[in-house]
């Protein structure tokens, strides 16, 4: 087990494979109820078959990871922490991957100047307006009533394509496993503190060529007239729209999202 102490109280789980000679390193970002298996399994597989190596990690409040509970889990502590494990693992020739949030997360560490060599932002795009608001704080309350499972089955049937529904319904829609998750628990205090996030990102200041990945069955997050305002103002993007797939690229399609990703780096210098 890989941790980066931080002190007594928080502690980052990380898994790090170095790529070869002149491979790219993927720092996987989660989305907040995301974890490492998102990414450490066929996904790295593939990324490592051509040569690449990755960084997955959890976030504070996230599993294996800990916090101290005084803290608020919001925007800065999340962008700060995969700052600081990139500086402190000393990993070079980096390309930032985040999922839905994470994205986000990924872009504001552009902006602290984490030098990447480009970015893949996996159904992150969106505007902040009333819908958006409306969705962010309903889910903290359904969290708060019914924790991550009542949310999961919830959410799945407007941001997963049909085919993982199947996948996921024999352990879904279980009522003996909504119990509501305590204030001071990680994942709670992650999405209470993702509240804080800015969607009013000013998406022109991106420096680095953009993979862009959307799947049409998300009917939560994606808006395509909102996603394309905001591809028009970023310099250098190519765009991927699975229409077969959802919010959880790389959970529903791991081989076609590897493939995708190797592809993209191969043109990066």
């Amino acid at each position: 087990m890989t941790i980066l102490k931080i002190d007594d109280k928080n502690e980052i789980y990380y898994e790090f494979v170095k790529p070869k000679d002149n491979g790219f390193t993927f720092v996987f970002v989660n989305a907040l109820t995301g974890n490492v298996s998102a990414w450490n399994g066929e996904i790295g597989q593939l990324v490592v078959g051509q040569g690449n190596g990755y960084l997955t990690y959890n976030f504070r409040g996230q599993e294996t990871s800990k916090f101290d509970e005084r803290l608020d889990l919001d925007t800065e502590i999340i962008v700060s922490d995969l700052c600081l494990l990139i500086d402190e693992l000393k990993i070079q020739n980096i390309v930032l991957v985040g999922l839905s949030i994470g994205g986000l997360y990924a872009t504001l560490a552009l902006e602290k100047g984490i030098n990447s060599k480009g970015l893949v932002l996996i159904n992150t795009l969106r505007k902040n307006n009333t819908r958006l608001r409306w969705i962010n704080e309903t889910m903290v309350n359904v969290a708060r009533y019914g924790g991550t499972s009542l949310l999961m089955d919830f959410n799945m049937p407007v941001i997963a394509s049909p085919r993982f529904l199947e996948q996921m319904k024999p352990k879904a829609l279980n009522p003996n496993n909504y119990m509501g998750l305590e204030e001071s628990s990680g994942i709670f205090k992650l999405m209470q503190g993702s509240l804080s996030a800015n969607w009013d990102l000013d998406w022109s200041k991106i420096n680095v060529p953009v993979l862009i990945m959307t799947g049409h069955h998300d009917k939560v997050f994606r808006v395509p007239s909102d996603i394309d305002d905001i591809i028009k103002t970023i310099k250098n993007t190519k765009i991927i729209e699975l229409e077969d797939c959802g919010h959880l690229i790389p959970i529903e399609k791991p081989q076609e999202f590897a493939g995708y990703i190797n592809k993209f780096v191969k043109n990066l210098t």
